[in-house]
């Protein structure tokens, strides 16, 4: 039986990781990790999580080339130096053709309760994502008892419009998030973290 220190250990062990081995992630792997993140808890239990796992090297290159015309004209208006926005956006890319496995996280907010004001709609589809945003988490820990290392990427939450067609996912599937896995070529050590009494109150 795993012990309690065992469990805190390998939670904390979990890293960022953005450089991989070329290694493919075994189809029988992805689909374990896959089925574990479902078991995170969601509002109602609606399990409103949907996810698009890019192992073909074409769609994670279509994938780069229509996030990064984006995030170049994204950069474009902020104003930034031109060899400064081709710089970053080609390492953008890099980043995504790179990784052996890009799974795109999603929200589907068909299944959740609708509701006739303002209020209660922003407030349920928080929630919605807030249960997308558990998903996710236990996506990179599945990675992680995997001996694989992963990084959690916000970006398509800037550009979903671009991400849902360029792999021609249906519209009620909202892009949130990007994960980059792979078996790492190295890994990261611990950040600092915050002190626990400078984020925690207890009463």
């Amino acid at each position: 039986m795993t012990r309690t220190t065992d469990l805190h250990a390998f939670l904390r062990t979990r890293r960022s990781v953005r450089r991989f081995k070329p290694d493919p992630v075994p189809d029988s792997v992805l689909k374990d990790m896959l089925h574990t993140a479902t078991f995170a808890p969601s509002a109602h239990h609606r399990q409103p999580w949907r996810f698009v796992a890019l192992t073909d090297s074409t769609a994670k290159e279509r994938l780069a080339q229509t996030m990064g015309a984006e995030f170049q004209r994204d950069l474009e208006k902020d104003g930034l130096a031109q060899a400064n926005v081709e710089k970053r956006v080609k390492k953008s890319q890099e980043r995504i053709t790179s990784a052996p496995l890009v799974v795109i996280l999603c929200v589907e907010m068909n299944e959740m309760d609708a509701y006739p004001d303002a209020r209660r709609k922003k407030a349920e589809y928080l929630i919605a994502t807030q249960s997308v945003a558990n998903a996710g988490l236990q996506l990179l820990l599945a990675a992680h008892a995997e001996g694989l290392g992963g990084v959690w990427v916000c970006s398509p939450i800037f550009a979903q419009a671009s991400v849902q067609n360029a792999l021609n996912i249906q519209p009620s599937w909202e892009p949130q998030a990007m994960f980059l896995i792979g078996y790492p070529i190295e890994t990261p050590e611990a950040r600092i973290r915050k002190p626990i009494e400078e984020v925690v109150k207890i009463l």
